[in-house]
Protein backbone atom coordinates (compact mmCIF):
# COMPACT_ATOMS: atom_id res chain seq x y z
CA UNK A 1 0.00 0.00 0.00
CA UNK A 2 0.89 3.31 -0.92
CA UNK A 3 1.53 6.28 2.01
CA UNK A 4 -0.88 8.56 1.58
CA UNK A 5 1.10 11.29 2.63
CA UNK A 6 3.68 10.28 0.32
CA UNK A 7 0.88 10.52 -2.64
CA UNK A 8 -0.32 14.13 -1.07
CA UNK A 9 3.11 15.43 -1.49
CA UNK A 10 4.30 13.99 -4.63
CA UNK A 11 0.91 14.37 -6.97
CA UNK A 12 2.75 14.59 -10.50
CA UNK A 13 5.34 12.00 -9.09
CA UNK A 14 2.44 9.82 -8.28
CA UNK A 15 0.62 10.31 -11.38
CA UNK A 16 3.20 9.99 -14.00
CA UNK A 17 4.19 6.39 -11.96
CA UNK A 18 0.34 5.35 -12.18
CA UNK A 19 0.62 6.29 -16.12
CA UNK A 20 3.63 3.79 -16.42
CA UNK A 21 1.91 1.17 -14.99
CA UNK A 22 -0.84 1.78 -17.35
CA UNK A 23 -3.76 3.18 -14.32
CA UNK A 24 -6.26 5.52 -16.05
CA UNK A 25 -5.24 8.88 -14.46
CA UNK A 26 -9.41 9.81 -14.16
CA UNK A 27 -9.43 6.46 -11.56
CA UNK A 28 -7.21 8.45 -9.17
CA UNK A 29 -9.37 11.35 -8.56
CA UNK A 30 -11.70 9.97 -6.24
CA UNK A 31 -8.27 9.58 -4.12
CA UNK A 32 -7.24 12.99 -4.20
CA UNK A 33 -11.40 14.53 -3.31
CA UNK A 34 -11.59 12.33 -0.20
CA UNK A 35 -8.60 13.43 0.98
CA UNK A 36 -9.55 16.41 0.80
CA UNK A 37 -12.70 15.96 1.95
CA UNK A 38 -11.14 14.28 4.88
CA UNK A 39 -8.51 17.28 5.96
CA UNK A 40 -11.20 19.69 6.00
CA UNK A 41 -13.19 17.35 8.52
CA UNK A 42 -10.04 17.17 10.95
CA UNK A 43 -9.97 20.78 10.95
CA UNK A 44 -13.07 21.09 11.71
CA UNK A 45 -13.10 18.18 14.72
CA UNK A 46 -9.80 19.85 15.55
CA UNK A 47 -11.35 23.19 15.80
CA UNK A 48 -14.54 21.95 17.90
CA UNK A 49 -12.59 19.98 20.39
CA UNK A 50 -10.49 23.43 21.36
CA UNK A 51 -13.55 25.27 21.45
CA UNK A 52 -14.31 22.52 23.81
CA UNK A 53 -11.72 22.95 25.72
CA UNK A 54 -12.00 26.27 26.62
CA UNK A 55 -15.58 25.59 27.26
CA UNK A 56 -14.25 22.88 29.99
CA UNK A 57 -11.72 25.37 31.48
CA UNK A 58 -14.40 28.37 32.19
CA UNK A 59 -16.97 26.08 33.41
CA UNK A 60 -13.66 24.68 35.97
CA UNK A 61 -12.99 28.31 36.56
CA UNK A 62 -16.87 29.44 37.30
CA UNK A 63 -17.09 26.18 39.33
CA UNK A 64 -14.21 27.26 41.68
CA UNK A 65 -15.46 30.78 42.18
CA UNK A 66 -19.37 29.23 42.90
CA UNK A 67 -20.52 30.67 39.55
CA UNK A 68 -23.40 29.37 38.09
CA UNK A 69 -22.11 27.53 34.73
CA UNK A 70 -25.00 26.07 33.49
CA UNK A 71 -25.30 27.98 29.91
CA UNK A 72 -21.82 26.59 29.10
CA UNK A 73 -23.41 22.90 29.71
CA UNK A 74 -26.00 23.28 27.05
CA UNK A 75 -23.22 24.25 24.48
CA UNK A 76 -20.70 21.64 25.58
CA UNK A 77 -23.50 19.29 24.74
CA UNK A 78 -24.30 20.06 21.27
CA UNK A 79 -20.87 20.34 20.63
CA UNK A 80 -20.09 17.16 21.56
CA UNK A 81 -22.32 15.74 19.31
CA UNK A 82 -21.29 17.65 16.14
CA UNK A 83 -17.67 15.93 17.47
CA UNK A 84 -19.54 12.82 17.21
CA UNK A 85 -20.26 12.90 14.19
CA UNK A 86 -17.80 14.66 12.46
CA UNK A 87 -15.26 11.75 13.68
CA UNK A 88 -17.81 9.16 12.27
CA UNK A 89 -17.91 11.15 9.06
CA UNK A 90 -13.23 10.84 9.15
CA UNK A 91 -13.91 7.41 10.34
CA UNK A 92 -15.95 6.55 7.25
CA UNK A 93 -13.70 8.56 4.66
CA UNK A 94 -10.86 6.51 6.47
CA UNK A 95 -12.77 3.09 5.22
CA UNK A 96 -13.29 4.61 1.90
CA UNK A 97 -9.21 6.20 1.17
CA UNK A 98 -8.13 2.26 2.41
CA UNK A 99 -10.26 0.65 -0.09
CA UNK A 100 -9.20 2.43 -3.30
CA UNK A 101 -5.32 2.41 -1.91
CA UNK A 102 -5.75 -1.60 -1.50
CA UNK A 103 -6.38 -1.35 -5.58
CA UNK A 104 -3.54 1.19 -6.34
CA UNK A 105 -0.06 -0.90 -7.87
CA UNK A 106 3.47 -0.06 -5.98
CA UNK A 107 5.61 2.85 -8.02
CA UNK A 108 8.22 1.06 -9.98
CA UNK A 109 11.77 1.78 -9.63
CA UNK A 110 13.53 4.09 -11.34
CA UNK A 111 15.41 1.24 -12.74
CA UNK A 112 12.33 -0.25 -14.30
CA UNK A 113 12.08 0.04 -18.12
CA UNK A 114 8.89 1.67 -18.94
CA UNK A 115 6.92 -0.27 -21.87
CA UNK A 116 3.66 -1.55 -22.24
CA UNK A 117 3.92 -5.09 -21.24
CA UNK A 118 6.40 -7.93 -21.73
CA UNK A 119 7.59 -6.63 -25.11
CA UNK A 120 9.78 -3.89 -23.19
CA UNK A 121 11.57 -6.41 -20.60
CA UNK A 122 14.98 -6.12 -20.48
CA UNK A 123 17.71 -9.46 -21.08
CA UNK A 124 19.85 -8.75 -18.19
CA UNK A 125 22.23 -11.72 -18.93
CA UNK A 126 21.85 -15.99 -20.32
CA UNK A 127 23.75 -18.62 -18.72
CA UNK A 128 24.50 -21.62 -20.57
CA UNK A 129 24.10 -22.98 -24.06
CA UNK A 130 21.16 -24.75 -24.95
CA UNK A 131 22.12 -28.02 -26.66
CA UNK A 132 21.48 -29.24 -30.05
CA UNK A 133 19.92 -32.62 -30.67
CA UNK A 134 19.98 -35.64 -33.32
CA UNK A 135 17.11 -36.46 -32.94
CA UNK A 136 13.60 -34.69 -32.71
CA UNK A 137 12.84 -34.16 -29.38
CA UNK A 138 9.96 -34.72 -27.18
CA UNK A 139 7.68 -32.56 -24.79
CA UNK A 140 7.86 -33.14 -21.02
CA UNK A 141 4.18 -35.05 -21.71
CA UNK A 142 5.75 -37.41 -23.64
CA UNK A 143 8.69 -37.68 -22.32
CA UNK A 144 6.92 -38.40 -18.71
CA UNK A 145 3.96 -40.53 -20.07
CA UNK A 146 6.14 -42.84 -22.32
CA UNK A 147 8.56 -43.38 -19.09
CA UNK A 148 5.47 -43.59 -16.86
CA UNK A 149 6.35 -41.05 -14.67
CA UNK A 150 3.18 -39.06 -15.30
CA UNK A 151 0.05 -39.77 -15.28
CA UNK A 152 -2.54 -36.90 -16.21
CA UNK A 153 -5.37 -38.90 -17.34
CA UNK A 154 -5.68 -40.28 -13.85
CA UNK A 155 -5.13 -36.82 -12.51
CA UNK A 156 -8.47 -35.80 -14.17
CA UNK A 157 -10.24 -38.63 -12.97
CA UNK A 158 -9.65 -37.49 -9.32
CA UNK A 159 -9.86 -33.91 -9.69
CA UNK A 160 -9.96 -32.51 -13.13
CA UNK A 161 -7.96 -30.60 -16.00
CA UNK A 162 -4.51 -28.77 -15.11
CA UNK A 163 -3.76 -31.57 -12.36
CA UNK A 164 -1.00 -34.19 -12.19
CA UNK A 165 -0.20 -37.54 -11.27
CA UNK A 166 3.54 -38.37 -10.65
CA UNK A 167 4.78 -41.56 -10.20
CA UNK A 168 7.59 -44.19 -9.37
CA UNK A 169 10.77 -41.86 -10.25
CA UNK A 170 8.38 -38.95 -11.28
CA UNK A 171 7.46 -39.04 -7.95
CA UNK A 172 11.35 -39.09 -6.04
CA UNK A 173 12.31 -36.64 -8.63
CA UNK A 174 9.70 -33.97 -7.44
CA UNK A 175 10.82 -34.62 -4.09
CA UNK A 176 14.34 -34.95 -4.83
CA UNK A 177 14.34 -31.16 -6.38
CA UNK A 178 12.04 -29.87 -3.02
CA UNK A 179 14.98 -31.63 -0.91
CA UNK A 180 17.75 -30.51 -3.14
CA UNK A 181 16.73 -26.91 -3.06
CA UNK A 182 15.75 -26.06 0.57
CA UNK A 183 19.56 -27.84 1.36
CA UNK A 184 21.19 -24.96 -0.82
CA UNK A 185 19.24 -21.87 0.26
CA UNK A 186 19.38 -23.04 3.89
CA UNK A 187 23.14 -24.69 4.04
CA UNK A 188 25.03 -22.25 1.64
CA UNK A 189 22.80 -19.58 1.26
CA UNK A 190 21.67 -18.71 5.16
CA UNK A 191 18.18 -19.00 4.80
CA UNK A 192 15.66 -20.20 7.88
CA UNK A 193 13.92 -23.08 7.24
CA UNK A 194 9.75 -22.49 7.63
CA UNK A 195 6.71 -24.35 7.15
CA UNK A 196 3.96 -22.77 7.25
CA UNK A 197 -0.07 -23.19 7.01
CA UNK A 198 -0.75 -23.73 3.56
CA UNK A 199 -4.40 -21.78 4.19
CA UNK A 200 -4.51 -18.27 5.41
CA UNK A 201 -6.92 -15.85 6.59
CA UNK A 202 -8.20 -12.90 4.23
CA UNK A 203 -5.71 -9.98 6.21
CA UNK A 204 -2.69 -12.52 5.64
CA UNK A 205 -4.23 -12.28 1.47
CA UNK A 206 -4.68 -8.31 2.05
CA UNK A 207 -1.15 -7.70 3.69
CA UNK A 208 0.74 -9.30 0.83
CA UNK A 209 -1.46 -7.95 -2.15
CA UNK A 210 -3.96 -10.82 -3.06
CA UNK A 211 -6.62 -9.12 -2.01
CA UNK A 212 -8.84 -7.45 -3.07
CA UNK A 213 -7.65 -7.30 -6.72
CA UNK A 214 -6.80 -10.79 -7.62
CA UNK A 215 -9.72 -12.60 -5.78
CA UNK A 216 -10.72 -14.30 -8.47
CA UNK A 217 -7.64 -16.37 -9.31
CA UNK A 218 -7.49 -17.60 -5.54
CA UNK A 219 -9.35 -20.69 -4.34
CA UNK A 220 -11.78 -19.66 -0.99
CA UNK A 221 -12.63 -22.61 1.64
CA UNK A 222 -16.49 -22.32 1.24
CA UNK A 223 -18.01 -21.77 4.98
CA UNK A 224 -14.71 -20.10 5.79
CA UNK A 225 -12.65 -17.06 5.93
CA UNK A 226 -9.74 -18.99 4.32
CA UNK A 227 -8.12 -19.23 1.21
CA UNK A 228 -5.57 -21.92 0.02
CA UNK A 229 -2.37 -20.08 -0.33
CA UNK A 230 -1.09 -19.24 -4.06
CA UNK A 231 2.16 -19.13 -2.86
CA UNK A 232 4.30 -19.26 0.50
CA UNK A 233 4.93 -15.69 -0.04
CA UNK A 234 1.70 -15.19 1.51
CA UNK A 235 2.39 -16.92 4.94
CA UNK A 236 5.83 -16.51 5.32
CA UNK A 237 5.25 -12.14 4.85
CA UNK A 238 2.76 -12.04 7.55
CA UNK A 239 4.63 -14.25 9.80
CA UNK A 240 5.75 -10.50 11.01
CA UNK A 241 2.11 -8.58 10.29
CA UNK A 242 1.41 -5.99 13.46
CA UNK A 243 5.40 -7.03 14.49
CA UNK A 244 8.26 -4.08 15.15
CA UNK A 245 11.05 -6.29 14.82
CA UNK A 246 14.94 -5.41 15.92
CA UNK A 247 17.42 -3.53 13.57
CA UNK A 248 19.71 -5.87 14.76
CA UNK A 249 18.05 -8.89 13.50
CA UNK A 250 17.29 -7.56 9.80
CA UNK A 251 18.06 -8.96 7.52
CA UNK A 252 15.94 -11.80 8.44
CA UNK A 253 15.79 -14.66 5.48
CA UNK A 254 13.70 -17.42 5.27
CA UNK A 255 13.13 -19.98 2.76
CA UNK A 256 9.77 -22.52 2.25
CA UNK A 257 8.34 -25.39 0.17
CA UNK A 258 5.10 -25.20 0.18
CA UNK A 259 2.40 -26.49 -2.22
CA UNK A 260 0.70 -23.68 -4.67
CA UNK A 261 -2.89 -23.22 -5.79
CA UNK A 262 -4.35 -20.98 -7.91
CA UNK A 263 -7.43 -20.72 -10.37
CA UNK A 264 -5.34 -19.50 -12.93
CA UNK A 265 -8.72 -17.31 -13.91
CA UNK A 266 -8.54 -16.10 -17.60
CA UNK A 267 -5.59 -18.26 -18.71
CA UNK A 268 -7.50 -20.43 -20.32
CA UNK A 269 -5.82 -21.44 -23.90
CA UNK A 270 -2.43 -20.67 -22.48
CA UNK A 271 -0.15 -23.49 -21.03
CA UNK A 272 -3.34 -26.14 -20.79
CA UNK A 273 -0.73 -29.20 -22.11
CA UNK A 274 1.27 -30.39 -18.99
CA UNK A 275 2.84 -29.26 -15.94
CA UNK A 276 3.76 -25.56 -17.17
CA UNK A 277 0.33 -23.99 -15.62
CA UNK A 278 -1.34 -26.04 -13.21
CA UNK A 279 -3.89 -25.63 -10.58
CA UNK A 280 -1.47 -26.97 -7.86
CA UNK A 281 1.96 -26.82 -7.76
CA UNK A 282 5.30 -27.36 -5.68
CA UNK A 283 6.98 -24.21 -4.79
CA UNK A 284 10.46 -23.53 -3.26
CA UNK A 285 10.34 -19.53 -1.68
CA UNK A 286 12.59 -16.91 -0.87
CA UNK A 287 11.80 -14.27 1.23
CA UNK A 288 13.54 -11.51 2.86
CA UNK A 289 12.86 -8.34 5.71
CA UNK A 290 15.50 -5.33 5.54
CA UNK A 291 16.01 -2.54 5.98
CA UNK A 292 15.30 0.30 3.33
CA UNK A 293 18.72 1.13 2.36
CA UNK A 294 19.68 -2.80 2.13
CA UNK A 295 17.01 -4.00 -0.47
CA UNK A 296 18.49 -3.47 -3.85
CA UNK A 297 21.42 -5.37 -2.89
CA UNK A 298 19.90 -7.55 -0.75
CA UNK A 299 17.41 -8.12 -3.98
CA UNK A 300 20.31 -9.10 -5.98
CA UNK A 301 21.86 -11.49 -3.67
CA UNK A 302 18.50 -13.35 -3.42
CA UNK A 303 18.35 -13.47 -7.39
CA UNK A 304 21.38 -15.32 -7.35
CA UNK A 305 20.91 -17.31 -4.58
CA UNK A 306 17.72 -18.76 -6.82
CA UNK A 307 20.20 -18.64 -10.19
CA UNK A 308 22.54 -20.98 -8.65
CA UNK A 309 19.75 -23.40 -8.78
CA UNK A 310 20.08 -23.72 -12.32
CA UNK A 311 23.85 -23.72 -12.30
CA UNK A 312 24.26 -26.64 -10.04
CA UNK A 313 21.55 -28.52 -12.24
CA UNK A 314 23.62 -27.23 -15.53
CA UNK A 315 20.21 -25.85 -16.89
CA UNK A 316 20.50 -22.84 -19.34
CA UNK A 317 18.93 -19.71 -18.50
CA UNK A 318 18.42 -15.97 -19.17
CA UNK A 319 17.40 -12.92 -16.54
CA UNK A 320 14.79 -10.58 -17.97
CA UNK A 321 14.24 -7.04 -16.23
CA UNK A 322 9.78 -6.84 -16.41
CA UNK A 323 9.09 -3.52 -17.78
CA UNK A 324 6.79 -1.14 -15.91
CA UNK A 325 3.37 -3.03 -18.00
CA UNK A 326 4.66 -6.01 -16.93
CA UNK A 327 4.77 -5.70 -13.63
CA UNK A 328 3.36 -7.73 -10.44
CA UNK A 329 0.89 -5.29 -8.74
CA UNK A 330 2.90 -5.08 -5.42
CA UNK A 331 6.05 -5.37 -7.02
CA UNK A 332 8.45 -2.33 -7.37
CA UNK A 333 11.19 -4.29 -9.35
CA UNK A 334 10.88 -7.57 -10.49
CA UNK A 335 13.71 -9.74 -12.26
CA UNK A 336 12.52 -12.96 -14.45
CA UNK A 337 14.52 -16.01 -14.40
CA UNK A 338 13.62 -18.22 -17.78
CA UNK A 339 14.61 -21.63 -18.30
CA UNK A 340 15.71 -23.31 -21.60
CA UNK A 341 12.77 -25.52 -23.34
CA UNK A 342 13.91 -27.21 -26.07
CA UNK A 343 10.22 -28.48 -27.22
CA UNK A 344 8.90 -25.09 -27.35
CA UNK A 345 12.57 -23.66 -28.56
CA UNK A 346 12.44 -20.55 -26.15
CA UNK A 347 12.83 -19.62 -22.15
CA UNK A 348 10.04 -19.91 -20.15
CA UNK A 349 9.31 -18.32 -16.49
CA UNK A 350 10.53 -20.52 -13.86
CA UNK A 351 10.94 -17.42 -11.08
CA UNK A 352 9.89 -13.80 -10.35
CA UNK A 353 12.35 -12.00 -7.97
CA UNK A 354 10.54 -8.88 -6.57
CA UNK A 355 11.54 -5.96 -4.21
CA UNK A 356 8.31 -4.91 -2.85
CA UNK A 357 9.91 -1.92 -0.87
CA UNK A 358 7.85 -0.91 1.93
CA UNK A 359 4.42 -1.65 -0.03
CA UNK A 360 3.67 -4.93 1.39
CA UNK A 361 5.38 -3.95 5.01
CA UNK A 362 2.51 -1.02 5.03
CA UNK A 363 -0.58 -3.18 4.14
CA UNK A 364 0.69 -6.08 6.51
CA UNK A 365 1.97 -3.51 9.43
CA UNK A 366 5.46 -4.53 9.61
CA UNK A 367 8.32 -2.48 10.81
CA UNK A 368 12.00 -1.95 12.48
CA UNK A 369 13.36 0.24 15.37
CA UNK A 370 16.77 0.45 16.17
CA UNK A 371 18.11 0.13 19.62
CA UNK A 372 18.54 4.18 20.52
CA UNK A 373 15.86 5.16 22.57
CA UNK A 374 15.23 7.76 20.12
CA UNK A 375 14.96 5.68 17.38
CA UNK A 376 11.77 6.03 15.32
CA UNK A 377 10.34 2.87 13.94
CA UNK A 378 10.20 2.54 10.03
CA UNK A 379 8.66 -0.06 7.71
CA UNK A 380 10.80 -3.08 6.18
CA UNK A 381 11.42 -3.37 2.90
CA UNK A 382 10.31 -7.23 1.83
CA UNK A 383 11.23 -8.74 -0.90
CA UNK A 384 10.62 -12.69 -1.97
CA UNK A 385 11.12 -14.76 -5.37
CA UNK A 386 10.74 -18.62 -5.91
CA UNK A 387 13.95 -20.69 -5.42
CA UNK A 388 12.57 -22.52 -7.65
CA UNK A 389 9.10 -23.10 -9.24
CA UNK A 390 10.03 -27.19 -8.53
CA UNK A 391 7.27 -28.16 -10.96
CA UNK A 392 9.03 -26.32 -14.24
CA UNK A 393 12.46 -27.59 -12.94
CA UNK A 394 11.36 -31.21 -13.16
CA UNK A 395 9.87 -30.20 -16.99
CA UNK A 396 13.15 -28.66 -17.70
CA UNK A 397 15.48 -31.53 -16.53
CA UNK A 398 13.28 -33.83 -18.57
CA UNK A 399 13.45 -31.63 -21.70
CA UNK A 400 17.18 -30.60 -21.46
CA UNK A 401 18.21 -33.85 -20.51
CA UNK A 402 16.55 -36.60 -22.67
CA UNK A 403 18.22 -38.88 -24.97
CA UNK A 404 16.75 -40.58 -28.10
CA UNK A 405 15.65 -43.38 -26.24
CA UNK A 406 13.55 -41.15 -23.86
CA UNK A 407 15.33 -41.89 -21.13
CA UNK A 408 16.46 -38.61 -18.93
CA UNK A 409 20.04 -38.42 -17.56
CA UNK A 410 19.45 -36.70 -13.67
CA UNK A 411 21.83 -33.67 -13.19
CA UNK A 412 24.74 -34.66 -11.35
CA UNK A 413 23.76 -32.53 -8.60
CA UNK A 414 20.88 -34.59 -7.28
CA UNK A 415 21.88 -38.06 -7.77
CA UNK A 416 22.51 -38.25 -3.70
CA UNK A 417 18.76 -37.33 -3.66
CA UNK A 418 18.12 -39.74 -6.23
CA UNK A 419 20.19 -42.90 -4.30
CA UNK A 420 22.31 -42.90 -6.80
CA UNK A 421 20.81 -43.24 -9.95
CA UNK A 422 22.53 -41.80 -12.84
CA UNK A 423 18.85 -42.01 -15.53
CA UNK A 424 15.50 -42.31 -15.19
CA UNK A 425 14.21 -44.54 -17.43
CA UNK A 426 10.40 -46.49 -18.58
CA UNK A 427 8.85 -47.92 -15.57
CA UNK A 428 6.38 -49.45 -17.70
Amino acid sequence: MLDIKWIRANPDLFKAAMTKRGVAIEKLEPLESLDVKRRELIVKVETLQAERNNVNKEISRRKAAKEAADDLFAGMKEMGAQIKELEKQVADLDLALNDILLTIPNVPSSTVPVGPDESANVEVRRYGQPATYSFAVKDHVDLGTGLGILDLDRAAKLTGARFSVLTGNGARLERALINFMLDVHTQKHGYKEVLPPFIVNADSMRGTGQLPKFEQDLFKLQGFDYYLIPTAEVPITNLYAGEILKEADLTIKHVAYTPCFRSEAGSYGRDTRGLIRQHQFDKVELVKFCRPEDSYDELEKLLDNAEEILRLLGLPYRVMTLSTGDLGFSAAKTYDIEVWLPSQGCYREISSCSNFEDFQARRAAIRYKGNDAKAKTAHVHTINGSGLAVGRTWVAILENFQDESGKICIPEALRPYMGGQTHIESEK
